[in-house]
């Protein structure tokens, strides 16, 4: 069997650009797909996202490149997303032998696209809508195309797109090679393969073995009214690099996307109602780790393809399993482990069970963190903050505060003291829970709650200039401030709140956009 790709005879320079991608061995799907589709066989290939089937197809189709004046290669996906990866990953790969790859969706200028069409192109990569508008154009020519490829087919189908994939294989010489890619292989796909294959070789991956060996799968039962809590109190005690969060709405996804920015989580959202320039935005802070929480719909976050993902939550159980797979495939990927966790309502058993026997796995329940889980996550978190603070000598400024303070205690009582302040902010469980009345207090002011605390260094000083010259209010009309690691608490004067919270909320602040609200009785 193949153990590195130099064993599968590609060319020096698909070979270097291997390397520089930082790719050492080929995955099982690259192991059986690459060699009969390099003898030009139709391949049809059973694996979810994750397991490398871009460099599985995309190396035959660099390893056949010949410059010509019309593209030799077309690839159909069902979202921006996947295509545009898609192009990116082929360029990379192309590069050294100069072929070029160009994305085409829907959500960018026409025009723009018509542009790089012009200019030449070896490999389109393209949703299957736009291909047919662009063939409407005759700005797109298909009769030179050698290979084609139906990436993640069985959500094509699940969008609709089965007779549009039909007209553009209609367009397409049949003297070519065809390879269809797909988790899972339902009728509608089994039907295309059938028609428009020839001899197709079936090549798949145990996608149980993947999801076992690399995913570690677990449900929680909670109330549909306990999941932010659920949510917050499970990224708080693990804390995950980057979380996916799926949801089954749009509408659900801006309510969650909401609550943690509230709350005081880098959180952003991604559906289908949001512009393109919007959405690549969102996943490029995402990938940079701006923000460390995304709040998707299925089809929004379809083709995502970041290695760093630790923790794919399903708020909403998945309607069916192969939502399932397609869900927890962003997680776990390139050989890294990673985490499935499922909400699970009383009412939902049942398809917890369905998902369970369709997938071929156990998802096992647990209980969800308590607070002494959290107590204990907070302690090494604030351990490793102090250590990081004395080891860059950040420390020192503060050095003169503490000789003032030694003459009156002891070392022993002053750091018990500030540890005190530091573990203050641990009692904040439910301090945004919007069905509870807004804190009004006797002296007249009201209680604010800001989205901004410790963590982004941020100080009572910056708070208080904050609102002062973006309200236009004295700073001495502004009462307690309580700083927490992820909020904090303003007391404003009744008569002046809306003019604060109007004229804060959704400014910048070290980089972060401040939310503002008149915060909740916790009684």
């Amino acid at each position: 069997m193949y153990s590195n790709f130099q064993d599968l005879n590609l060319c020096r320079e698909v070979l270097e650009a291997l390397s520089e991608m930082g790719f050492e061995e080929p995955t099982p799907i690259q192991k059986a797909a690459i060699p009969p589709a390099m003898e030009g066989n139709d391949i049809i290939g059973q694996a979810q996202t994750g397991t490398g089937k871009t460099v599985a197809f995309g190396i035959p189709i660099i390893e056949r490149f010949r410059k010509s004046r019309t593209p030799y290669a077309l690839i159909l996906a069902p979202t921006r997303e996947l295509a545009v990866q898609t192009a990116q990953e082929l360029n990379r790969l192309g590069r050294g032998k100069g072929a070029v790859s160009v994305p085409i969706y829907g959500g960018q200028s026409i025009e723009r696209q018509n542009r790089a069409l012009r200019k030449g192109v070896d490999i389109v990569v393209g949703t299957p809508g736009r291909v047919i508008d662009h063939i409407q154009r005759k700005t797109l020519s298909l009769k030179n195309i050698k290979i084609l490829v139906l990436d993640e087919a069985d959500e094509m189908l699940n969008m609709g797109f089965i007779e549009d994939i039909e007209r553009i294989l209609r367009e397409i010489p049949r003297d070519r090679q065809t390879m269809l890619f797909s988790a899972t292989m339902p009728k509608g796909i089994l039907r295309i393969a059938s028609r428009y294959m020839k001899a197709p070789i079936r090549v798949s991956v145990d996608t149980e073995k993947i999801i076992v060996s690399n995913i570690r799968q677990v449900f929680y039962e909670v109330r549909e009214e306990d999941k932010i809590k659920a949510l917050t109190r499970i990224i708080d005690v693990e804390d995950p690099a980057l979380a996916l969060v799926f949801c089954h709405t749009k509408r659900e996804v801006d309510e969650v996307s909401s609550k943690l920015q509230q709350m005081g989580y880098y959180a952003g959202a991604i559906h289908g109602d949001y512009t393109q320039s919007h959405r690549d935005k969102v996943m490029e802070r995402f990938k940079r780790g701006d923000i460390d929480i995304l709040v998707a719909t299925d089809v929004a976050a379809r083709g995502l393809d970041i290695s760093d993902v630790s923790h794919v939550f399903n708020y909403s159980i998945p309607q069916n399993p192969d939502n399932y797979i397609h869900r927890i495939g962003r997680t776990g990927r390139a050989g890294r482990s990673g985490i499935a966790i499922t909400f699970v309502t009383p009412r939902e058993y049942r398809n917890l069970r369905t998902i369970e026997r369709s997938a071929g796995t156990k998802i096992t329940k647990a209980s969800l963190p308590t607070k002494e889980d959290l107590r204990k996550a907070h302690r090494e978190e604030i351990i490793s903050e102090i250590c990081s603070i004395i080891n860059n000598q950040e420390h020192l400024n503060y050095s003169q505060l503490v000789d003032e303070l030694s003459e009156r205690f002891s070392l022993h009582e002053i750091a018990a003291a500030a540890l005190g302040v530091a573990f203050s902010s641990i009692e904040e469980d439910d301090i945004l829970d919007p069905e509870k009345p807004a804190v009004t207090l006797e002296n007249g002011y009201v209680k604010l709650f800001v989205n901004i605390g410790r963590k982004d260094r941020i100080k009572v000083g910056d708070i208080v200039r904050l609102i002062a010259s973006g309200a236009n209010i004295p700073g001495k009309m502004i009462g307690n401030i309580s700083l927490f690691d992820k909020f904090c608490f303003v007391e404003i004067p009744h008569s002046l709140a809306e003019r604060v919270i109007d004229s804060i909320n959704n400014t910048l602040i070290n980089r972060r956009k401040v939310y503002v609200q008149r915060a909740k009785n916790s009684a």
